[in-house]
């Protein structure tokens, strides 16, 4: 995993993510992948960046999401680029649901637990404060009753 300034090419979002970090920077993060061993050596290399640090990805999928989410150390843009997605958050116990078609987008304000399902085939771009995410499995029950270790820290 390496932080790659100025990239020439054009960057496949699905496959390669962009930290925006203070100073207004913008790098590709070569060689990324969604395991705590690279999740940890890139928080480790944008660490200096603290909560301003956002990471910007493009997920694609068709079902229902196996996990809630927060991310403590600041909002999530969550972006409906293709198909329908639904965003469920967990607001003081009662589940609040917001439907994504394309083009439309919604915020998830930080700390708040959430899931995303995507009704058939779609993709969402999202933009988040990754630093000190916490996930848990997914089931009919509430995140915050959950019992367990929290999931790898992103950035």
């Amino acid at each position: 995993m390496r932080l790659v300034n100025h990239e020439r090419n054009a960057i496949d979002l699905r496959t390669t993510p962009v930290h925006l970090g203070l100073g207004s920077t913008a790098k590709s993060i070569e060689g990324f992948a969604w395991d705590p061993e690279v999740l940890q050596a890139y928080s480790a290399a944008v660490a200096a960046d603290g909560a301003e640090g956002r990471i910007v990805t493009i997920f694609d999928g068709d079902g229902p999401g196996d996990h809630w989410e927060r991310h403590p150390a600041g909002d999530e843009l969550v972006v409906c680029l293709s198909g329908s997605v639904t965003v469920t958050r967990d607001v003081d116990g009662v589940p609040d649901r917001v439907v994504l078609g394309p083009g439309e987008a919604t915020v998830n304000p930080a700390g708040a637990w959430h899931a995303v399902d995507m009704a058939g085939p779609a993709s969402i771009l999202t933009i988040t404060a990754g630093l000190g995410t916490d996930h848990r499995p997914r089931t009919d029950a509430r995140p915050t009753e959950h019992v367990g270790t929290p999931g790898p820290q992103t950035p």
